[in-house]
């Protein structure tokens, strides 16, 4: 039997009485009261996740910019310090290994973050892609913790934590700092990455610090935000993503699916010089009868969930990816792969729920933003 891996919060999680699930390896809290609450406390207020199974990779030296311009689609190169760029990680075949968030730091060297199914694989290939240039390719996954805050009442909650916190952090800075941005400094004498990015379609923080400091930051932040930040798990994160229509991996992403199909074939650079791993394939590539990622909402209450077949006059025009009851919107939700004829937004469709047809419509991506 394999034992899964722990985050340096699995503690604090046990104590709030959280309910877990293997995640990616990992043993995670997947709730700690109810989906809806969670779900709805980070819609109204603020929720707190650890994410502490994500991985870290760092890219240092002269030629980092120019390794992760061949390493990754987009051009990291470009990227000024302070900022962060989400970009994908391909195969020769043109498919996705990974969606990453890659962090410029104040430093120079480049933070990359990697789903957690797919650190030791992407790890592998950056070592693989950057070998040839003036680089070193770290591991920091083991010593790094994340922590998000997200919520319209983010801001507060994590400036209220830095007020009672010793920091070289500027609370102005924090507060102003723009989406995909980032700033460094010490908190309570720990180096801290706060980061203005996150995965809930909703406003908020994610902060790195030492694996040793995970206890002290989440203590911090819990105090600073009293009855109005509430820890979550990943099933409310799951459902606050598809809302917001972020693609998951594993189910919107995969080494099968071309960034064009999911609707990011923008963040392929092919205006970049030199070449970059899967170039050559999507160049060359025909997608003209490629399946595309399409929204769908229903009515009632059932909803639809991943591999159930999408359906047009009795005739199987895709497969959903993935599916719920919307706890925001009160109706159900889907993102399904259907093929280009039919995936006009305002088309009746229809979905195969254990037999029974249920009507959907294909909408616009995505289903939520905040006001």
């Amino acid at each position: 039997m394999t034992t899964l891996r722990r985050t340096p919060l699995a503690a604090v999680y046990e104590s709030l009485g959280a309910s877990f699930t293997d995640f990616a390896g990992w043993d995670m809290p997947v709730r700690y009261s109810s989906d809806l609450a969670e779900h709805h406390a980070v819609r109204k207020n603020a929720g707190i996740f650890d994410l502490s199974h994500m991985g870290e990779i760092r890219v240092s030296g002269p030629d980092a910019g120019a390794a992760l311009d061949y390493a990754l689609a987009g051009k990291l190169s470009a990227v000024a310090e302070g900022r962060a760029k989400y970009s994908l990680m391909l195969t020769e075949a043109g498919g996705v290994v990974d969606d990453l968030v890659t962090y410029h730091l104040p430093d120079g060297d480049y933070l990359v973050v990697a789903n957690a199914a797919n650190t030791e694989t992407d790890l592998t290939e950056f070592s693989k892609r950057c070998a040839s240039f003036d680089v070193t390719v770290s591991d920091e996954s083991a010593q790094t913790a994340l922590v998000a805050v997200q919520g319209p009442k983010a801001v507060e909650i994590v400036l209220a934590a830095l007020a009672k916190a010793d920091t070289t952090l500027d609370s102005d800075e924090v507060r102003d700092v723009k989406y995909y941005r980032c700033l460094t400094g010490q908190l309570d004498g720990s180096p801290t990455l706060v980061a203005r990015t996150g995965y809930t379609g909703e406003d908020g923080y994610e902060l790195y610090v030492p694996a040793e400091a995970a206890e002290h930051l989440w203590n911090l932040l819990m105090e600073a935000g009293g009855d109005d930040l509430t820890p979550c798990g990943l099933a409310c994160r799951d459902t606050l993503r598809l809302e917001a229509g972020m693609p998951l991996y594993g189910h919107e992403l995969g080494t099968d699916i071309h960034p064009s199909q999911v609707g990011l074939g923008r963040v392929v650079n092919f205006k970049k010089e030199g070449d970059f791993v899967g170039r050559s394939a999507l160049e060359n590539r025909e997608t003209t009868d490629d399946r595309v990622l399409v929204g769908l909402a229903g009515e009632g209450r059932r909803a639809a969930r991943a591999g159930y077949a999408v359906m047009n006059e009795g005739n199987e025009v895709g497969s959903i990816t993935s599916g719920i009851l919307s706890p925001t919107l009160g109706h159900p939700i889907a993102m399904a792969f259907v093929d280009p004829g039919v995936a006009a937004v305002g088309t009746s469709l229809s979905v195969d729920v254990r037999g029974k047809a249920l009507d959907v419509t294909v909408v616009e991506l995505p289903f939520y933003k905040r006001s």
